[in-house]
């Protein structure tokens, strides 16, 4: 789709770059001539993706171990990657979700997705933006948001909140920071199936099994349609794209109230399986993580 090392001299750093959608757009920008950082919680995920990155494109791959949710963390992080020069695109994709009734989330339970999504994405990216401004830089930011933003998002309220509050800060510094020029955009992904995010929101079922059948296109998101989306926002040929939000769903939030309202129909007993499988794959996560 696109020509040979179309971002060939550009510098990205993708959060949450070790796994999922984030992996998957870090292959593409490396695919095309990009030089690549990726940052998650589990450093060891993340050694491991740069290694395997460098080794199928030949690209070069830096890889951080930080959670976002630590500003002082992040700025670090920042500054260790702008003392070998500039990033020139920033991928705001870590993300955390799972479902759950909203009168028994714990506040312990809203802050697990807030201080993520809302709080680690404003880290990031004030501390890329202060530098570009600082050093007169232009830079493009992609922020991943949700569809919800555009209807409802019942059952996965603290996502739909913090997302709706990335979408508005990308408006809003689209708005602030464009004299600098530098641009930030949105992506909302319709269901692109991934182990980690089908675990936690649609516990037993096959990742993509119920958007197949409701979605006007009958299908859900090919990995390669997403990853075009974010090297096209990022590329130097759109530089006047600037405070938008791109949905890429195959027309699905046109014919929904939220993906996740047919949940309205779960008993408790069906709640209670959900947490505990919920739980479970914390549990694993955190076993992983190590001490």
């Amino acid at each position: 789709m696109f020509k040979q090392d179309l971002l060939k001299g550009q510098r990205i750093l993708v959060t949450g770059g070790g796994t999922g959608l984030g992996k998957e757009m870090a292959t593409r920008f490396l695919e095309l001539g990009a030089e690549l950082f990726i940052c998650g919680r589990r450093k060891s995920v993340c050694d491991a993706t740069a290694f395997e990155l460098a080794d199928r494109t030949g690209g070069q791959v830096t890889s951080y171990g930080v959670d976002i949710r630590n500003a002082a963390a992040v700025d670090e992080m920042i500054a260790d990657i702008f003392r070998s020069g500039p990033l020139t695109g920033l991928v705001n994709n870590a993300a955390g979700n799972f479902i759950s009734r909203t009168e028994d989330l714990s506040p312990k339970g809203f802050d697990a997705v807030a201080n993520i999504v809302m709080h680690g994405t404003f880290y990031v990216t004030h501390a890329v933006g202060k530098r570009w401004i600082a050093g007169k830089h232009g830079g493009s930011v992609v922020s991943i948001v949700v569809t919800w933003v555009n209807n409802s998002g019942p059952f996965v309220v603290p996502s739909a909140m913090s997302k709706a509050a990335v979408t508005t800060m990308t408006r809003s510094l689209a708005v602030e920071w464009g004299r600098y020029g530098i641009r930030l955009n949105a992506i909302a992904p319709g269901v692109f199936p991934t182990e980690g995010a089908s675990k936690r929101l649609r516990p037993g079922e096959e990742p993509g099994e119920r958007t197949a059948k409701v979605n006007p296109m009958g299908r859900v998101g090919r990995m390669e349609e997403l990853q075009n989306l974010a090297a096209f926002l990022l590329a130097d040929g759109c530089t006047w794209i600037n405070g938008e939000m791109i949905t890429i769903d195959g027309g699905q939030h046109l014919v929904s109230a939220g993906g996740f309202y047919d949940l309205r129909e779960w008993d408790d007993a069906q709640w209670r399986a959900a947490r505990e499988a919920i739980r479970a794959v914390n549990e694993k996560d955190r076993a992983a993580r190590g001490p």
